[in-house]
């Protein structure tokens, strides 16, 4: 059988770039982020919600539809923030069942800890490789495919 790229289209093409460079730079992040002794990506986007967040709290559901990376291990993950200190949980005043996630003084430290080796390792990996044209033009299309999804 013959190998038929007639389907890789520009759209396709551009869909696995984005996909392929997606993963690379998280795991290079990551791996900055563990070179220096600091804790996952995935507590850095939780603790920057947070921390972005009016009176740095959240209902749970809104923390999992802000969050960048997965979220299907959110339950596990404020759990370990939790008993680490790095946030609290809170009973919702008018919501019995629903529960807040607030950002405790020692969370809002990490985050800053955090920060520098993010930002330094976001530049390398990913802003250094594009001029500030090509950042801009990169942010207007993806934000036109962001705001086409319901």
């Amino acid at each position: 059988m013959r190998n038929d790229k007639r389907h890789i289209t520009p759209h396709f093409l551009a869909w696995a770039r984005l996909l392929r460079v997606h993963k690379m730079l998280l795991e290079s992040v990551q791996a900055d982020l563990s070179v220096a002794g600091l804790p996952p990506l995935e507590w850095y986007d939780l603790l920057l919600e947070l921390d972005m967040a009016e009176g740095n709290r959240l209902r749970l559901y809104a923390l999992g539809e802000k969050m960048v990376l997965s979220r299907s291990n959110l339950t596990r993950l404020c759990d370990r923030l939790e008993k680490d200190g790095f946030i609290s949980r809170e009973q919702c005043a008018v919501d019995r069942r629903g529960l807040y996630a607030v950002l405790t003084q020692k969370g809002a430290a990490m985050r800053r800890d955090m920060w520098p080796v993010y930002k330094r390792s976001v530049e390398q990996h990913f802003s250094t490789h594009l001029t500030e044209e090509e950042a801009d033009a990169l942010a207007a299309i993806l934000l036109k495919v962001q705001n086409s999804e319901p």
